[in-house]
């Protein structure tokens, strides 16, 4: 899959909607931070002497936040920060990794994942951006060793197939894409979209951008989330938002195929339907860390 195909992408139907896949379509969101990316933080980044504020720091950022479904680089950064302003963390005296080489990288790089990680080190070895691009592929290996058999959320294929009678559907992640196709080919529901973008692809608003840009109105674009960003993702297209709620999803999904796409194949989604239910979103997922409250 290249930027190319999503280019090329020709509209079949009047309507586009793109989703998200973890956490959105699959509840393997928990099972991958807390099995497979909080692990090998600790391992390849030697935090053992302080895991428990490491472990709370990356489900804060990953999981309940407004961070939640941000790319793994970004999110690797902002669980630093956190672990540097902690006074526990400091009185420990473990040292938090500065990285500014990979900083550098996820400030101006045009997309964050391991093929262009692996360019920059071509170009650039420092040894932080060596270690993170180690981490991540240990990240990518347990992932592809631990994340079988987890199906979709309950709804999702019978959302699926009303959609597409009216709709092109693409998957919009921040996944590297073999990990997506393979987890959509797993439960046979990947004849349901026309396209699967993950990360090498770029960031969820080019997937948008790109694959339905010019080609359908922006009031008949949708993208389905579970993320803070992937609504920016869509009001940056100027797609419509539907949130799939954390903790919810079961409910969201139902609500989503007994009512909410009715709406917007209807022109009737906008307003203060949409905005009910961003608003009940943006609940769910503070910016503070429960630790900072106490």
């Amino acid at each position: 899959m290249t930027k190319e195909d999503l280019k090329s992408l020709k509209p079949r139907h009047e309507f586009f909607i793109g989703i998200d896949s973890d956490g959105c379509a699959f509840p393997s969101m928990e099972l991958k931070h807390k099995e497979c990316f909080i692990p090998n933080i600790i391992k390849h980044w030697k935090l053992q002497p302080v895991s428990k504020y490491a472990r709370e720091a990356a489900e804060f950022v990953n999981l309940y936040s407004q961070w939640r479904g941000e790319n793994r680089f970004p999110a690797l950064l902002r669980v630093f920060d956190l672990l540097q302003e902690r006074p526990e963390v400091r009185r420990i005296g473990v040292e938090i990794p500065e990285v500014p080489a990979l900083r550098n990288w996820v400030a101006r790089a045009a997309s964050l994942g391991n093929p262009t990680l692996k360019r920059e080190i071509d170009s650039n070895p420092e040894p932080d951006l060596i270690q993170t691009l180690k981490w991540s592929e240990a990240v990518n290996n347990a992932v592809a060793d631990i994340v079988v058999d987890v199906p979709p959320f309950p709804g999702v294929r019978e959302a699926l197939e009303k959609m597409v009678r009216k709709a092109d559907v693409i998957v919009v992640s921040a996944t590297p894409g073999k990990a997506l196709e393979r987890e959509w080919a797993e439960h046979h529901i990947d004849k349901y979209v026309r396209l699967i973008a993950g990360q090498e692809l770029g960031l969820k608003k080019e997937h948008l951008g790109l694959a339905a840009g010019g080609k359908y109105p922006t009031e008949k674009m949708l993208m389905i989330g579970d993320a803070p960003g992937d609504m920016k993702a869509a009001k940056a297209v100027g797609a419509r938002f539907y949130p799939i709620d954390p903790g919810n999803e079961e409910q969201s999904w139902e609500r989503l195929r007994g009512e909410a796409l009715d709406r917007f194949f209807s022109g009737e989604y906008a307003g203060d339907y949409e905005k009910t239910l961003i608003q009940q979103f943006n609940q769910l997922l503070p910016d503070t860390p429960p630790w900072k409250n106490l």
